[in-house]
C-alpha cells in the first residue's frame, strides 16, 4: 500500500466533500434546506470540484511515492 499522511489528508478531504455533496442534494430537493437555498447551493457547488480535486491529489501523490 502505497498511502502516505500526504495522500491520505488528500483522500480523507475526498470523502469529506463527497459526503457534503450528497448531503447539499438531499437538503435542496427536501424543499426547505436548513442552511437556506443560497448557502446549501454554494456548499453544493464548491464541494463537487474539490472532490475531484482531492481525488486526483490523492491517487498522484500515491503513484509518486510508489517504490
Amino acid at each position: 500500500m502505497y498511502l502516505t499522511p500526504k495522500s491520505g489528508f488528500f483522500l480523507g478531504s475526498s470523502c469529506i466533500t463527497a459526503i457534503a455533496a450528497v448531503g447539499s442534494v438531499f437538503e435542496l430537493t427536501s424543499g426547505q434546506p436548513d442552511l437556506g437555498v443560497q448557502l446549501t447551493s454554494i456548499i453544493l457547488g464548491l464541494s463537487i470540484p474539490l472532490t475531484g480535486l482531492f481525488f486526483i491529489a490523492a491517487v498522484r501523490d500515491a503513484r509518486a511515492n510508489i517504490k
